[in-house]
């Protein structure tokens, strides 16, 4: 979400009807159908997502995965056929990352790689064509930075949101980015690439808004993200069981809140 909305505050104009209905698109149904598909394969006995204690699953989940897709394609080309096509391959790349006959999940860098290209680069893209469908002047040089950038950011993220799982994952046989990282290794891979993308991210709005304000808004919204995250790292350098659901969830939290915060104070910045 944070991403979408970032996209959303990069345009030179916006339909707002269609940025309602890709949005719905995309996190009702899309994400809807990724989460679905994923916990049918995954069969999940610990804690996953936004669920503490998963219940069972059944082949009720995997048909409802698939009508989700479905409503997904269907209601994204009322925004344009283009951005249909784009909600279409992501969902194919969605179930290549879970179906056990691909399951890219069990390779730990090719696995974070796809997830953070599609849910970074992808969904700003999303956005673009959405507003504008295909053409040649959607690849500026500022919307290629800024696609980079959000998978810049999954790509040091998403390990964290893997921590708690290894367990579960390894007993699966899903070698996880996070897994071959280890506890401490995932708290200095996302603090490092973090870091990275943030600069990146302040260098952005120096460059193509002309603004220090801007960045040092961006980096005083997203800075309790930096303070727990630093405050758990501490903890669970000296008990690794800090790693857990519950740290993992307030981080996810809290860093939704933070972004989507600053991005739609983007989009009111651009308005006025």
């Amino acid at each position: 979400m944070p991403f979408f909305i970032f996209g959303i505050s990069q345009l030179e104009d916006v339909t707002w009807w269609k940025m309602a209905l890709a949005f719905i698109v995309v996190h009702f149904f899309h994400n809807g159908a990724s989460n679905a598909f994923n916990s049918y394969f995954d069969k999940d006995e610990g804690s996953i997502g936004g669920i503490e204690n998963p219940p069972p699953v059944d082949k009720e989940l995997y048909k409802i995965s698939l009508l989700f897709d479905v409503l997904a394609v269907a209601l994204g080309y009322l925004v344009n056929p283009y951005f249909a096509v784009m909600v279409f391959l992501i969902g194919l790349a969605s179930k290549a990352y879970s179906h056990p006959l691909i399951r890219f999940k069990k390779y730990a860098v090719l696995g974070l790689l796809i997830v953070s290209f599609f849910q970074g680069f992808w969904t700003y893209f999303m956005v673009v064509v959405a507003q504008y469908g295909y053409t040649a002047s959607i690849f500026s040089e500022q919307n290629l930075v800024a696609g980079c950038i959000c998978s810049l950011m999954l790509l040091g993220s998403y390990p964290m949101t893997q921590i708690y799982q290894h367990q579960e994952d390894g007993k699966r046989g899903d070698y996880t980015f996070s897994l071959w990282l280890g506890i401490r290794g995932s708290f200095i891979w996302t603090m490092s690439i973090f870091t990275g993308a943030s600069a990146l991210f302040i260098g952005y709005f120096v460059t193509y808004y002309d603004s220090w304000l801007v960045a040092a808004l961006f980096i005083l919204m997203t800075s309790p993200v930096v303070i727990y995250f630093l405050n758990w790292m501490r903890e669970t350098w000296m008990d690794k069981n800090q790693a857990n659901y519950q740290s993992t969830m307030r981080l996810n939290l809290l860093s939704a809140v933070c972004f989507n915060l600053f991005f739609m104070g983007l989009i009111v910045w651009r308005c006025f």
